[in-house]
């Protein structure tokens, strides 16, 4: 009988072990749960985009100026980066990659800058973002940029290289960048408010024929809205990144103009953006079928860059170049005739 009882304890005393131990379990994976919950509120907008019919918007047009000088390029030596000689492709022809960042129409019309509707919890459908990036002769290119619009003709009928700049994407989206050069390249995007890194991809060679894919999922702080896309082997590839959440934005041409258009009536704050430029924010009341005229003026001499970016002069001397960074023969020219 004591055989029997003392068993007895001991599965009891088990059993209670494992009850304690399944409570104990659940308890936490309770409180994983809950504390995963709470993440994904405070990283989510409060409410989401509602697409409505929009029977009587309004329209904000008008056009983003750059005011004074130009800012001049900034200059990168071929030579300090690794298959700098394949990368001469976009170079000046002496070995150098002129990297500019400002390109200005008839009227100071601004190219690449981008207006948008803040704040705009419901209006008219908003179509999906997928950004995608080819890169080709070292140089990362929105995929729905044209030829026309990379390679520009001069009055004297050559053709020079202009580089799209900017590029509209979504917060928690996809990006797909598409290496078509035979070199390898790296994708690093930073959140330009908190310098942070949020991807790094390397981006291998592509098989031939075809070409190798890369990129990833992007996550930004709350509030954030901006980043800088760099290569990592090569300083010069660069592209930047403005991020919207309804469809009520506008990416300007060189001509500087925008249009937009179906905006439900209310009072809206709409900002302009540009890199290496504070943004500039106007409020405005819009009333059903209306038409407000709105333009926004940058300052050149206010452009501000960080330090690491700034050139005062070249880091190697143009006369130090091997002969392979150079080209003899451009079929493009990398900057228009003065």
């Amino acid at each position: 009988m004591q055989v029997i009882i003392v068993e007895t304890h001991c599965n009891a005393s088990l059993q209670n072990q494992v009850i304690n131990m399944k409570n104990k379990i659940s308890y936490q994976f309770i409180l994983a749960v809950l504390f995963l919950g709470v993440i994904c509120f405070l990283e989510s907008p409060l409410q989401a985009y509602e697409e409505i019919d929009v029977q009587d918007g309004a329209t904000i047009k008008g056009k983003v100026i750059l005011k004074g000088p130009i800012p001049e390029p900034r200059v990168f030596s071929l030579v300090s980066y690794p298959t700098g000689s394949f990368c001469k492709k976009i170079s000046d022809g002496e070995g150098r990659v002129l990297l500019e960042e400002f390109y200005v129409g008839a009227g100071g019309g601004l190219q690449d800058a981008v207006v948008s509707v803040q704040k705009v919890q419901k209006g008219k459908p908003f179509p999906r973002i997928h950004p995608k990036w080819v890169v080709e002769d070292c140089m990362f290119h929105p995929v729905e940029a044209t030829f026309d619009e990379k390679y520009v003709l001069d009055k004297d009928g050559q053709r020079h290289h202009e580089h799209p700049l900017v590029t509209v994407v979504e917060d928690h989206q996809a990006i797909v960048v598409q290496n078509l050069d035979p070199v390898v390249h790296n994708t690093q995007v930073y959140q330009n408010e908190k310098g942070n890194i949020i991807l790094n991809v390397p981006l291998p060679p592509p098989p031939a024929p075809g070409a190798q894919n890369g990129g990833g999922m992007l996550h930004f702080g709350k509030g954030k809205r901006t980043f800088q896309m760099i290569c990592g082997a090569h300083e010069f590839m660069q592209s930047y990144g403005f991020v919207v959440d309804n469809p009520y934005y506008f990416k300007t041409k060189k001509d500087g103009d925008f249009n937009i258009d179906r905006l439900p009536p209310g009072t809206y704050k709409i900002t302009a953006w540009y890199p290496h430029l504070q943004p500039v924010e106007k409020e405005v009341t819009v009333t059903a079928n209306g038409t407000v005229n709105l333009d926004f003026e940058f300052d050149a001499t206010q452009v501000h860059r960080p330090a690491y970016e700034s050139q005062a002069q070249f880091r190697i001397r143009p006369e130090a170049h091997p002969e392979d960074h150079l080209m003899h023969h451009q079929p493009f020219r990398q900057r228009p005739p003065s």
